[in-house]
């Protein structure tokens, strides 16, 4: 407000005219995070984008240098010798191993969060064990187990190991699962005359069932990309991160890249099916 003279000596008081906010500056401490966010974008992609493009190169003996495009590797993706034969094992390792680790594991879960007993602590220790203990441990110990037996080395190792550092994944997001759910719906089912059996299967189990899809989704990525367990316990039995190890000295062949250009797509599209599926089932309990 401002004091102004009018004709007649009086005093008067004129709005002063108000400046338009300033936008506030952009300090170099808040480009920090979304520059750092970016670069690891980046850094996350890379490889990525590099299996992706190496996949369409016309390449000759070796794959380490860009020769030109061809649609013929994504036409003939078992084309380089036992890269599908490779892939099918992993397939089969991976869909073995997570049936075995996801049933144990999920009755490990309930028991761990629903019973007492003695050792359940210690029970709870021994589970964390195989996800901190390193790799290059757990693949050498398992070696030396397997040959102190004298279990010859091939499939049934593999998938013997990949179920034992599995299951612990298995049990703690599974864990998270059942220790969310409310007692009271069991007891409930049992006021109905709901047996035990009849109260897990109708009542518990359904509630389970996001926890058991994603320790599973989980439980499978873990067994189908490993190599360090994998290459100690496998002998002669080939994997596909295996064969993509030994095939990088000279140039991954570009199916191997196909392979795992597909999976990616694959892993991305499930990733994206999820996150519609949650949006629309959350948009209908919000409208109703």
């Amino acid at each position: 407000m401002t004091a102004v003279l009018d004709r007649a000596g009086e005093s008067t008081t004129v709005p002063t005219p108000e400046r338009p906010p300033r936008r506030p500056r952009r300090r170099l401490g808040d480009m920090i995070v979304p520059v750092f966010a970016a670069l690891a974008f980046v850094y996350l992609l890379v490889p990525v984008a590099y299996t992706v493009v190496f996949s369409f190169n016309d390449a000759g003996k070796t794959n380490l240098v860009w020769q030109g495009f061809t649609l013929a590797n994504w036409q003939n993706p078992c084309g380089a010798p036992q890269v599908c034969e490779a892939f099918a094992n992993s397939l089969q390792v991976g869909v073995v191993s997570t049936l075995i680790a996801t049933a144990l594991g999920t009755l490990v879960a309930i028991a761990l969060v629903r019973f007492r007993f003695r050792g359940r602590a210690s029970t709870n220790l021994l589970i964390f064990l195989p996800m901190s203990t390193p790799e290059v441990v757990l693949g050498a110990a398992l070696l030396a187990q397997f040959l102190t037996v004298r279990v010859p080395l091939g499939f049934g190792t593999v998938v013997a190991a990949h179920v034992l550092f599995c299951i612990s994944f298995v049990v703690v997001t599974v864990k998270a699962r059942v220790a969310s759910l409310d007692p009271a719906l069991e007891e409930a089912a049992a006021d109905l005359y709901a047996s035990p059996w009849q109260a897990f299967w109708r009542v518990t189990f359904p509630l389970l069932i996001p926890g058991i899809a994603a320790a599973a989704l989980l439980a499978f990525s873990l067994s189908f990309d490993d190599f360090i367990v994998t290459n100690f316990t496998s002998g002669s039995y080939t994997t596909f991160p295996k064969f993509v190890y030994v095939s990088a000295t000279r140039g991954i062949p570009p199916q191997a890249n196909v392979i795992s250009s597909f999976m990616f797509v694959l892993a991305l599209a499930i990733v994206v099916l999820v996150q519609v599926l949650g949006y629309a089932r959350g948009k209908r309990l919000r409208t109703r």
